[in-house]
C-alpha cells in the first residue's frame, strides 16, 4: 500500500479508512491540519535520585561510582568468593541491559503524529507513576515505624542473645532490609515502565518496515527490563548479606554464626512484597478500568475499532497498559524472586549447621546463571529486513518459544553445574545429583505450566475456540463458557505442582543428608531447590510478559496513527501473541508463588519454634480455633479480589459516564471534527485507583496480624501460649491454597475471553461488529479485571502473607 520511506508516513494530515471503503480526513484543528495530544503533566518527570546523579560533574560520578563498586567488592571479597561471583554476574548483565537500552532508543520513532500519540502515553504514564509511588512510600514509611516499634520491644532469639545481637540492633537491621526491599521493588516498577513507554512507538515504526523486526524490538525492550529486574533482586540481596556479614563480624569469636545470617533478611522480601501489591493493585485498577470504559462505550455503543482517536479513553487505556503491566509486574516478579531467595536460603542455613555454607549462597548462584542463559535466549531472537504480515510467514510466539527452549536447555546445564560446585559434600557424595534432579523438576514444571496456560489462552487450541463459539448463541452463554473454562483450568496445574512437591521433597530425603539424630533432613530443601530450578529462567519469562503491553501499546499507536492496514495486521497480531504471553507469565507466577509459598510457610514454623525455644512442626486443624483461623485466611482471599475487581467496576463506572458525557456534548467527535478530551479519562482513572487500592491493600496486610494477636491474647487466657502462632500457620495454609486456586481460575478465564474476542476479530465467526463479537466483548469486559487486577494481585497477596508473618512472628508469641 505505501513504500517503506516515502512521503505518505511523513506528511501530516492523513486519512482514514472506515468500513473498507470509505476515508474521512481527521484534522484536530480544522484550519491547520495538524493534530496535537495533550501532555499529562506540565514538565517532564525524571526521579530525584537521577535529578542530583545528573547534576554532578562526570568525574565526581564517575568517581562515587569506582568508589561503591570498590566498598562492594571488599564487603565481597570479606564475605565469600560466592558473592564476589555473584556481584560481578550482576554487574555485568546491567552493561548488557545498557547496550539494549542503546540499541532500543538507536531505533526511529517514526512520523510526528506516532511520536505525540506517544509522548502523550509517557506523560500520562510517568506522572501517575509518580503520585502512586509517592503514596506508597509514604504507607511504606510509616510501616517502618511499626516494624521498628515491634522489633524493639520483642524478645530475641537464643541465638542472637549468645551473639550479643540487642534488640535495637535487630531493629535497626530489619527495618532498613524492609525499606531497601520496597526502595528495589519501586525502582524495578520505574524500570518496567520507563522501558515500555519508549519502545512502545518504535514498535510501532518498526511495523511499517519488517514484522520481525518489530517483534524483535519489542522482544529486546522487554529483555532489558527483565534483565534489570532480575539482577536486582539478586544483587540487593548480595549486598545485604555482605554488608550484615562485615558489620556484625559474623562466624568471629563470640558472634552470630552465618547459619542464623539468612533470618535477618526476611524484611527485604517483605518490603518488596508489600509495595508489588500496592503497585499490582493500583496499576491494575487503572488499566482495567480504562480498558473497560473504553470498550464498552467504544466498541459496543458506538460501534468504533479499538485504539480508535474518536474514543476519549483510549490514551488512558494505553497508559494502563504501561502502569498496570508492566511496572506492577516488574514489581511483582521482583518481589517473587527476592521471597523466593530468602526463604530459600533460611532453609540453606539449616543445611550449613552441618554442611557446606554454599547451601546458603546456593540461591544466588542459580539466579546469577539465569540472568547469563535468558540473555543468551533473548539475543537468540534475530531480526531480519523481510516486509509483510507476520502471521503469513512465520508464528510470533513459535519465535518467542524457541528462545525459551534456547534458554531451558542452558538452564539445565548452568543448574547441574552449580549444584555439583555448591552442594557437594563428602558426607553424601550423591546429594548434588539429587539436587540437581530437583531442579530438573522445577525447571520441567515451569515448561509444563507455560504450556498448560499456553493451551488455555490461546486461540489456536480448542478451549479458546470453544469459548468463542458460545458467543454465536449471546453473551450468557460466553460468560458461562469462560467461568467454565477457568474452572476446569485449576485441575492440571494443581495436579503439576503436587507432583512437583512431592517428588521433589523425596528426592531431598533420600539425598543422604542427615541431623544429629540420623534423620533425613534435605526434603525440605529439595523442595526449595525445585523452586529455584522452575525460576531459574525467569529473566526470559518477565521478557515475554513485557513483550505483552509493549506490542498491544504499538498496535494503539498505529490505529490512533492512522497507519495503512497492512500495519496494523502486523501489530494485531502481535498483540494476540502478548496476550497469550501475558497468560503465559501469570501461570508461571502463581505455580513458583505456589512453590515459594510452601517454602515460607516452613520458614514460618522454624522462626517460630526459634522464638518460642520449643518444637513446632505440625499444625493441628482438629482444634476449632486453629480451624477457624483456616476458614479466616480462604475468606480473605474471597473478599480481596471482590474488593480488586469492584474497585475496576466502580472506577469504569466513572470512566463510561465520562465518554458518554463527551459523545453527547461534542457530537462532532464521531466525524473527526471534534477533539476529545483524553486528559479529562486520565485524571478520572488515576484518581479513582489511587483511591481504590488503599481498602484491600489495607486487608491483606492487617489481616494476619489482627488474626494472631487476637487468638495469642486467647491463648495467654485459656493456657495456650502457641495459639496465635499456630492459628496464623493455618490462617497461611488456607489462604496460600484458596489464593493458588482463586488466581488460576481468574487469570486463565481473563486470557481465554480476550483471546476469544481477538479470535473473532480475525473474521471468524462472522468478524467485527457481528453479534458474536458483541457477545465475546462483553467476555472480555468481565475478564479484565480477573486477568490484570485480582489475579496478579493474588500473586503478591500470596507471598505477602507469608512475609508478613515471617516479620511479625515475635507478636504471635
Amino acid at each position: 500500500m505505501m513504500e517503506e520511506g516515502g512521503s505518505e508516513f511523513n506528511t501530516y494530515p492523513i486519512v482514514r479508512r472506515v468500513n473498507s471503503t470509505h476515508t474521512i480526513m481527521m484534522d484536530a484543528d480544522m484550519e491547520t491540519g495538524t493534530r496535537t495530544f495533550p501532555n499529562m503533566r506540565t514538565k517532564p518527570y525524571t526521579p530525584l535520585i537521577f535529578r542530583v546523579l545528573l547534576r554532578l560533574n562526570v568525574r565526581v560520578l564517575f568517581l562515587l561510582f569506582l568508589i561503591g563498586f570498590g566498598a562492594i567488592f571488599y564487603m565481597g571479597a570479606r564475605t565469600s568468593p560466592i558473592i564476589v561471583f555473584v556481584i560481578s554476574v550482576c554487574i555485568l548483565s546491567f552493561l548488557v541491559a545498557i547496550y539494549l537500552i542503546k540499541w532500543v532508543l538507536a531505533k526511529d520513532e517514526g512520523p510526528p503524529e506516532m511520536v505525540q500519540i506517544s509522548d502523550a502515553i509517557r506523560d500520562g504514564a510517568e506522572g501517575f507513576f509518580r503520585t502512586q509511588y509517592g503514596s506508597i512510600s509514604k504507607m511504606a514509611v510509616l510501616l517502618a515505624l511499626v516494624i521498628l516499634f515491634i522489633y524493639l520491644f520483642r524478645t530475641i532469639t537464643p541465638q542472637q542473645e549468645a551473639s550479643g545481637l540487642r534488640r535495637s540492633t535487630s531493629a535497626c537491621i530489619t527495618v532498613a532490609s524492609f525499606l531497601l526491599g520496597a526502595l528495589c521493588s519501586g525502582f524495578a516498577g520505574y524500570i518496567g515502565m520507563w522501558v515500555s513507554v519508549r519502545a512502545n512507538v518504535r514498535v510501532s515504526s518498526a511495523a511499517r518496515r519488517s514484522a520481525r523486526e518489530a517483534l524483535q524490538i519489542a522482544t529486546r525492550a522487554g529483555g532489558l527490563s527483565a534483565i534489570i529486574v532480575v539482577g536486582m533482586a539478586v544483587i540487593g540481596i548480595a549486598i545485604l548479606y555482605a554488608t550484615f556479614y562485615v558489620w556484625l563480624g559474623v562466624d568471629s569469636p563470640g558472634s552470630m554464626k552465618v547459619t542464623d545470617l539468612p533470618l535477618l533478611l526476611v524484611g527485604y522480601g517483605f518490603g518488596a512484597s508489600f509495595v508489588a501489591l500496592f503497585a499490582q493493585l493500583g496499576g491494575g485498577i487503572f488499566t482495567k478500568a480504562a480498558d473497560v470504559g473504553a470498550d464498552l462505550v467504544g466498541k459496543v455503543e458506538q460501534g468504533i475499532p479499538e485504539d480508535d482517536p474518536r474514543n476519549p479513553a483510549v490514551i488512558a487505556d494505553l497508559v494502563g497498559d504501561n502502569v498496570g503491566d508492566c511496572a506492577a509486574r516488574g514489581a511483582d516478579l521482583f518481589e517473587s524472586i527476592a521471597a523466593e531467595i530468602v526463604s530459600a536460603m533460611i532453609l540453606g542455613g539449616t543445611m550449613a549447621q552441618r554442611y557446606p555454607s554454599g547451601f546458603i549462597l546456593f540461591p544466588l548462584v542459580v539466579h546469577s546463571f539465569d540472568l547469563i542463559v535468558s540473555s543468551v535466549g533473548i539475543f537468540s531472537i534475530k531480526g531480519t529486513r523481510e516486509s509483510g504480515v507476520i502471521g503469513l510467514t512465520e508464528d510470533p510466539m513459535a519465535i518467542l518459544q524457541k528462545g525459551y527452549s534456547i534458554t531451558i536447555v542452558l538452564a539445565v546445564l548452568a543448574f547441574g553445574a552449580s549444584t555439583r560446585w555448591l552442594l557437594y559434600t563428602e558426607q553424601a557424595p550423591s546429594a548434588w545429583f539429587n539436587f540437581a534432579l530437583c531442579g530438573l523438576v522445577g525447571i520441567t514444571t515451569a515448561y509444563i505450566f507455560v504450556w498448560i496456560t499456553t493451551y488455555y489462552t490461546d486461540y489456536k487450541h480448542e478451549p479458546v475456540r470453544t469459548l468463542a463459539l458460545s458467543s454465536s448463541t449471546g453473551h450468557g452463554t460466553n460468560i458461562i463458557a469462560g467461568v467454565s473454562l477457568g474452572l476446569e483450568s485449576t485441575a492440571l496445574p494443581v495436579l503439576v505442582i503436587s507432583v512437583s512437591i512431592i517428588s521433589t521433597f523425596w528426592l531431598g530425603q533420600t539425598a543422604g543428608l542427615v541431623d544429629e539424630t540420623g534423620n533425613p533432613t534435605g526434603g525440605l530443601f529439595g523442595t526449595a531447590v525445585a523452586t529455584m530450578g522452575m525460576l531459574s529462567t525467569a529473566a526470559y519469562i518477565l521478557t515475554m510478559d513485557m513483550f505483552g503491553p509493549i506490542a498491544d501499546n504499538a498496535g494503539g499507536i498505529v490505529e490512533m496513527s492512522q497507519q495503512p492496514e497492512s500495519v496494523r495486521d502486523i501489530t494485531d497480531i502481535l498483540d494476540a501473541v502478548g496476550n497469550t504471553t501475558k497468560a503465559t507469565t501469570k501461570g508461571f507466577a502463581i505455580g513458583s508463588a505456589a512453590l515459594a509459598s510452601f517454602l515460607l510457610f516452613s520458614a514460618y514454623m522454624d522462626e517460630v519454634s526459634t522464638f518460642a525455644r520449643e518444637p513446632f512442626k505440625q499444625v493441628d486443624i482438629a482444634i476449632p480455633e486453629i480451624f477457624v483461623g483456616g476458614l479466616l485466611g480462604s475468606m480473605l482471599i474471597f473478599v480481596f479480589s471482590a474488593w480488586a475487581c469492584s474497585a475496576v467496576g466502580r472506577t469504569a463506572q466513572e470512566v463510561v459516564t465520562e465518554v458518554r458525557r463527551q459523545f453527547i456534548e461534542r457530537p462532532g467527535i464521531m466525524d473527526y471534527k471534534e477533539k476529545p478530551d483524553y486528559a479529562r479519562c486520565v485524571a478520572i482513572v488515576a484518581s479513582a485507583s489511587l483511591r481504590e487500592m488503599i481498602k484491600p491493600g489495607a486487608l491483606a496486610i492487617i489481616s494476619p496480624i489482627v488474626v494472631g494477636f487476637v487468638f495469642r491474647i486467647l491463648g495467654h487466657y485459656t493456657g495456650h501460649p502457641l495459639l496465635g502462632a499456630k492459628v496464623v500457620a493455618a490462617f497461611l495454609m488456607f489462604g496460600t491454597v484458596s489464593g493458588i486456586l482463586m488466581a488460576l481460575f481468574l487469570n486463565t478465564a481473563g486470557g481465554a475471553w480476550d483471546n476469544a474476542k481477538k479470535y473473532i476479530e480475525t473474521g471468524a465467526l462472522g468478524g467485527k461488529g457481528s453479534e458474536a463479537h458483541k457477545a465475546a466483548i462483553t467476555g472480555d469486559t468481565v475478564g479484565d479485571p480477573f486477568k490484570d487486577t485480582a489475579g496478579p494481585s493474588l500473586h503478591v497477596l500470596i507471598k505477602l502473607l507469608s512475609t508478613i508473618t515471617l516479620v511479625m512472628a515475635p507478636i504471635f508469641l
